[in-house]
């Protein structure tokens, strides 16, 4: 009787210790992953309030031309395809009805309805500019003026705002003719807020055009 009371306690307290041993000792946690304040490096996000999110705008990217690409979408419309602003201009790059006629669009509505067709626009674009301003590109790139690092992707941001014309003043007259748009938006800020992007398969064509296939 006794070697059992013995059997059934031994069994009891190594059946405790081992189940101690697989118990933290601190039950408390950050819920959602959020640090303390107090300790300075406290996430931002994932957190439980949605107001939160309201200005994450678009997804970080990186260098790349996809990065550029939406930042620019971004910045004319939101990214909206169907967006046009109180001037008149279209989709989500802001095309005007004569920069759409030189890479051979035509059709407004046809335009308006077709993502596909506004991504090939932007391509097209971005290869006449290209061409339009390579000996800008070559003489000036990586180059500080006005205090901007200037770089290829920054130099084509800027011609998308203002014209590949309106680039070439800028660099002529050392930056002190700094076009703006009618919002107020100027070469110098494009060339600061997208420079830095992979822009290096874009292939410079004078006579590039959107087609869809």
């Amino acid at each position: 009787m006794i070697k059992k009371w013995y059997f059934y306690a031994s069994l009891t307290v190594i059946t405790v210790f081992l189940s101690s041993g697989f118990r933290p000792f601190n039950l408390e946690t950050n819920p959602w992953f959020l640090i303390n304040e107090e300790d300075g490096t406290h996430y931002l996000y994932p957190s439980q309030e949605q107001e939160e999110y309201t200005n994450l705008n678009i997804p970080f990217t990186g260098n790349f031309f996809i990065g550029f690409r939406e930042a620019l979408g971004h910045r004319e419309s939101e990214s909206k395809y169907k967006k046009i602003n109180s001037l008149g201009y279209m989709g989500k790059y802001q095309f005007g009805i004569e920069t759409l006629k030189s890479v051979g669009i035509y059709n407004r509505s046809a335009f308006l309805n077709s993502p596909e067709l506004q991504e090939k626009a932007f391509l097209a674009l971005l290869a006449q500019n290209k061409w339009e301003l390579k000996k800008e590109i070559e003489k000036y790139e990586g180059t500080i003026l006005n205090g901007i690092r200037v770089t290829e992707s920054g130099i084509l941001a800027a011609a998308h705002l203002g014209g590949a014309g309106s680039v070439k003043k800028y660099f002529r007259y050392k930056g002190k003719r700094n076009f703006r748009d009618a919002y107020g938006s100027s070469v110098r800020s494009y060339m600061k807020m997208f420079g830095g992007y992979d822009t290096s398969f874009i292939v410079a064509d004078s006579n590039a055009k959107a087609k869809i296939r």
